[in-house]
């Protein structure tokens, strides 16, 4: 019997079944559909991708020959035009869709293009992620023919002139095959993903959680968790296996799962098997294709050419910016258990796009890779170089040895005199000492990282911890109009960020 009763279309099923080669080959091959498809473009046509795709060697002649690009770069020379509505700016054809990203800091919303071609791509991922599952042990195969909640984004995009603007997660909902919504397995269903306020969608999915049979939930795990608490406080569950007996897969995102899954825990009846995905506004990137992988494994064969720039201080300032002159390299030139920024192009018009994100190879043989933060969320004051990777296994530590749960946290770089300190905002509802709990996060980064150990002797002279009730994160996310959906806390404030924070604190304590 087959592992789920899917008939996908042929255009799908093709896709699907591409000739497996070396990860250099794949990444040449993606390189050049994209250089082909995208030549007579204006970006195709200043850069001279005819010329690139007569060279002997396409990969390198691509970094010769076309700059790197940030956001506030690629869009002030190049989207811009695509969101005003001309065509062939950077992809062929015009955007009908654009991503609507703040990352985690910046108050301003970005504009990131979404062409067919890229959503068709993302499905085509998902599927692959999904035929994954037939290699996994001991888990229920039954629950992949069940529900799939998706909790994300609004499927009512904002109209614009010439394009529908909203969350990656709507767009990709709304877009959604034919195929997959008439097997019924789509939930909330179209109705309610139409629906912009964050609480009532939620109540939505509360009062017709019962009529479901889930066997998938998809989402950020803050709002997951939410969602689920609601439902088993609304029919005074024990656990929400009670109600959904086959709910065996969390597919996950966007921010590490450790820190939340003591909290989801408390909310099963049993366990269920994690899934971790790589699912950026820009594309998906990676899935975690085994069961009890460390990492995800690259999707090197699906119009994503992936390039890699060592994420050190010789190619990067102290503030996450790349410097005008740095390396970069393709997959199989990189070296495991080595920190790198991403760069992308995609079949949406983003070029030597560096999307903000940090990785780590942890597996040349299967390209699978780890993400350990973003280039401009990680704390270096003195030297200290703590990636978010570091953070969320600290914190996990700490909350092991307390028995406590932690589901969010933020640090800060403060001065200290003449030196500086690392404050810590951490989340808990449970009763803990914040002084052991300083003490205990400081020696696990101690114990994860050597930069850290060593300046923590000279200019990191103080760890602070302030524990604060979970709620307070979640009114502040509230207050800047980020609720639900892909929106994250961010784990490093800089800036303006870390001054309406304290500004909110202080509203908060006031009243």
């Amino acid at each position: 019997m087959p592992l789920i009763e899917i008939k996908l279309p042929k255009g799908i099923a093709r896709a699907l079944n591409l000739p497996v080669s070396d990860a250099r080959r794949q990444q040449i091959k993606v390189l050049k559909k994209l250089l082909r498809k995208a030549r007579f473009t204006q970006f195709g046509q200043l850069y001279k991708f005819d010329e690139i795709l007569m060279s002997r060697h396409p990969g390198k002649k691509f970094q010769q020959q076309v700059p790197t690009y940030n956001y506030n770069k690629i869009y002030k020379e190049w989207w811009y035009k695509a969101q005003e509505g001309v065509p062939d700016v950077c992809w062929p054809g015009v955007i009908k869709y654009f991503a609507l990203s703040s990352g985690t800091s910046e108050a301003a919303s970005k504009y990131i293009p979404v062409t067919k071609d890229l959503i068709r791509s993302n499905t085509i991922t998902s599927v692959r992620q999904l035929l994954s599952l037939a290699r996994y042990e001991d888990v229920p195969k039954s629950a992949i023919g069940k529900g799939w909640l998706m909790l994300g984004g609004s499927t009512q995009l904002q109209k614009g002139p010439t394009y529908y603007a909203g969350d990656l997660s709507g767009i990709q909902q709304k877009n959604i095959p034919f195929w997959f919504q008439g097997l019924g397995l789509y939930k909330p269903g179209k109705k309610i993903a139409r629906e912009r306020d964050w609480a009532k969608k939620l109540e939505e999915v509360v009062e017709n959680a019962p009529n479901w049979d889930i066997g998938f939930i998809v989402g950020v795990p803050a709002w997951l968790q939410l969602c689920i608490e609601k439902i088993i406080e609304r029919y005074k569950l024990n656990n929400i296996h009670e109600l959904w007996p086959n709910l065996a897969f969390y597919v996950h995102g966007g921010v590490a799962m450790e820190p939340y899954k003591k909290g989801f825990t408390k909310l099963l009846g049993k366990p269920i098997t994690y899934i971790e995905t790589y699912l950026a506004s820009e594309g998906f990137l990676a899935y975690q294709s085994r069961q009890d992988a460390r990492g995800m494994q690259l999707a090197l064969n699906n119009n994503i050419f992936f390039e890699f720039v060592p994420f050190d201080d010789k190619n990067f300032d102290s503030d996450g910016n790349m410097h005008e002159e740095h390396e970069s390299y393709m997959i199989h030139e990189i070296e495991e258990n080595r920190d790198y920024a991403i760069l992308i192009s995609t079949n949406a018009g983003a070029w030597r796009y560096a999307i903000g994100d940090t990785v780590r190879l942890v597996d040349r043989e299967k390209n699978e890779i780890i993400i350990t933060g973003r280039t401009k969320h990680f704390l270096s004051l003195v030297g200290e170089h703590l990636s978010v990777d570091n953070m969320n296994k600290a914190i996990e530590m700490a909350s092991e040895e307390l028995n406590i749960f932690i589901p969010e946290f933020t640090v800060a770089g403060l001065p200290f005199g003449n030196f500086f300190a690392h404050k810590w905002f951490i989340a808990t509802d449970d009763k803990v000492n914040a002084t052991e709990l300083a003490h205990l996060i400081d020696e696990s980064l101690k114990s994860l990282n050597d930069d850290y150990e060593v300046e923590r002797r000279h200019a990191l002279k103080s760890i602070e911890v302030e524990v604060l009730p979970e709620s307070i994160f979640m009114n502040f996310m509230n207050a800047r109009g980020k609720v639900g959906g892909q929106h994250k806390f961010p784990r490093v404030l800089k800036g303006k960020a870390l001054e309406d924070w304290q500004n909110f604190l202080e509203k908060e304590k006031i009243s």
